[in-house]
């Protein structure tokens, strides 16, 4: 992207984001409500046409692509389309005859972990197991790259664990993965980078350890002393722990160092254009 706009009358939802997301990686959009991820993500798939800027995906502009670009692209939307009446291996099957060169719909079902419920019908799986079903569709064109839209959105902490080791063996197997999400533990899992857009802009792209300058933001050393719980706010934590371990003649009692987390980085940045 390179200066793209999307305006509603007197309303940018869009105003001049510029991005770039590498060949291969998973790269994940973090934003509040309204903040435009959801409509720059649809100019990025072709279904929403963008007021200004610049946009190429796979070397085509998306607002003019053809079937052919088309077949090259997977999404995952945030709610289903699915037919409840089908079995998994009836709906992916289906999918499947809409691409020039799928991938085998048992080797998909097989990779999103449904392989023992093939033969059932999509309306009577659990959600987490309809939101593989999803993916299957999104995948069964052996797509280069995936779009998801909240992709977890409803999980029970198990499921979502699974669900992520199912993305980052995509990733491993070289498919591009544009994600959005309001979960900053599953951005820390999965993405190389992570891009925080606001109002409407792009406020930073960085890896998730770096947002921010969380790497070398102020650390928390805290620990146990005989008279109760203390901690101290440095620069130098290590000076402080070797120090403390002199102190104590070896292990420090409720030894922990901490640095602001995604999600404290994340909050600051949106708050400031609140």
């Amino acid at each position: 992207m390179r200066g793209l706009r999307k305006r509603y009358g007197d309303v940018d939802a869009v105003n001049g984001v510029d991005l770039d997301v590498r060949q291969g990686e998973v790269f994940a959009l973090l934003g509040p409500n309204g903040a435009g991820k959801s409509t720059a993500v649809e100019i990025l798939e072709g279904h929403r046409r963008r007021t200004a800027g610049e946009v190429s995906v796979l070397g085509a502009d998306p607002a003019r692509a053809g079937r052919d670009w088309r077949a090259r692209i997977g999404i995952v939307p945030q709610t289903s389309a699915e037919n409840p009446q089908l079995t998994v291996r009836e709906m992916v099957r289906h999918f499947a005859s809409y691409y020039p060169r799928p991938r085998d719909p048992d080797e998909v079902i097989e990779a999103v972990g449904l392989a023992e419920q093939a033969g059932r019908r999509v309306g009577r799986l659990s959600g987490g197991q309809r939101r593989r079903v999803d993916v299957a569709l999104g995948i069964i064109g052996d797509p280069e790259l995936l779009f998801l839209d909240e992709p977890t959105t409803g999980f029970d902490p198990d499921a979502r664990r699974r669900f992520w080791e199912l993305i980052q063996g995509l990733a491993h197997d070289g498919t591009t993965i544009l994600l959005t999400t309001h979960y900053l533990d599953e951005a820390e899992a999965l993405a190389d980078r992570v891009g925080v857009i606001a109002a409407g802009r792009m406020l930073a792209v960085d890896t998730p350890a770096r947002l921010g300058g969380r790497a070398t933001a102020t650390a928390r050393v805290s620990w146990r002393d005989p008279d109760g719980p203390r901690h101290i706010d440095t620069a130098s934590p290590t000076q402080v722990v070797a120090e403390l371990s002199a102190k104590f003649g070896g292990e420090v009692p409720e030894l922990a160092v901490t640095r602001p987390s995604l999600e404290d980085v994340y909050l600051e940045m949106i708050g400031a254009v609140r």
